[in-house]
C-alpha cells in the first residue's frame, strides 16, 4: 500500500516477510538491542504480548513475524513515534494482530487491566539521570534516559499486567544488573533465564537479556554468551540468523 512519509522519514527493510518500518534518523531509530530481544523472547501460539515503550513498533512487528502469538500491543508515550509505528503496521497489513496505543508506561495497568497479557517485552531507557550525556534532542533523550519512566515503573507495571506464570523479557545494560535482579524479585518476577551479549569474544559484555516469570520459584539459567562480531564488520552466524539475513 502507499503511505505518506513525512519530512525526515524513511522506509527500512526488516529482512522478514518483505516487511519494512518507518523511521526518522533525526528522532530515534531502533538498534540491535531491540532485534536481539525479539530473538530472545519466547511467545507461544495464541498468546497476547505487550511491548512497553515500543518506539516505532519494531519489537511487536518482529515478534509477529517470528512467533505464533495472537495479539501484539505496543505502548508508546511519544505520539510522533506512535504515529510512525501505526503507519508501519498499516503498511505491512498487520492491523488485525498488531496495535499501537499512545500512553504512559506508568499507567499500563490502568489502560489494559490486571493480568491481561501472557508476555511483556521492554527495551527501556538504560541511563539514569546521573549516567552519561543526555541527548539535546528530546525524543532521543526520552528513549535513552529515565526521563519519563524509571526501571521500577517498568517492572512494577509489568507485574500488574502479566497473568500468573506470564513472562517478562528485558534487554538492558550489565552495569545495572544487580538493580534489575533486585527489582524483579521485589515485584515477584523471578529471573529464570539470562544471556550476556558481547561485541567481540575478548571484550566485556555490553548488553544483558533477561527472562522473568511471574510468581515462579527461584532458579536461574545463565545461557551461553551471545557474540555479535566474529571480526570487525562481520557478524557471527547467530546474529545473522536473528536478523533473518
Amino acid at each position: 500500500m502507499t503511505i505518506e512519509l513525512k519530512e525526515g522519514e524513511r522506509l527500512d527493510e526488516l529482512h522478514r516477510n518483505g516487511w519494512q518500518i518507518i523511521q526518522n534518523s533525526h528522532k530515534f531509530c531502533f538498534g540491535m538491542d531491540a532485534v536481539l530481544l525479539s530473538g530472545f523472547a519466547r511467545v507461544k501460539t495464541g498468546e497476547r504480548v505487550l511491548d512497553l515503550g515500543t518506539g516505532t513498533g519494531i519489537i511487536p512487528i518482529l515478534l509477529r513475524g517470528k512467533t505464533e502469538g495472537r495479539d501484539f500491543t505496543g505502548l508508546e508515550i511519544q505520539e510522533e513515534s506512535a504515529d510512525m509505528a501505526r503507519r508501519s503496521v498499516a503498511y505491512n497489513h498487520l492491523e488485525e494482530s498488531v496495535s499501537i496505543v499512545t500512553g504512559d508506561i506508568k499507567e499500563a495497568a490502568a489502560l489494559f487491566g490486571a493480568a491481561s497479557f501472557d508476555a511483556v517485552t521492554c527495551n527501556p531507557p538504560y541511563m539514569t539521570g546521573n549516567h552519561g550525556l543526555v541527548n539535546p534532542k528530546q525524543s532521543k533523550a526520552i528513549a535513552r534516559h529515565e526521563i519519563l519512566c524509571t526501571l521500577e515503573d517498568v517492572v512494577g507495571q509489568t507485574a500488574k499486567v502479566l497473568r500468573p506464570g506470564g513472562r517478562f523479557y528485558l534487554v538492558h545494560r550489565p552495569f545495572r544488573l544487580a538493580e534489575i535482579l533486585t527489582l524483579l524479585v521485589r515485584y515477584k518476577l523471578e529471573p529464570k533465564r539470562m544471556r550476556l551479549v558481547y561485541p567481540f569474544v575478548d571484550k566485556e559484555p555490553n548488553m544483558v537479556l533477561i527472562e522473568a516469570l511471574s510468581g515462579a520459584k527461584s532458579r536461574i539459567t545463565v545461557e551461553k554468551p551471545l557474540i555479535v562480531y566474529k571480526e570487525q564488520g562481520v557478524y557471527t552466524d547467530e546474529i545473522y540468523d536473528i536478523y533473518g539475513y
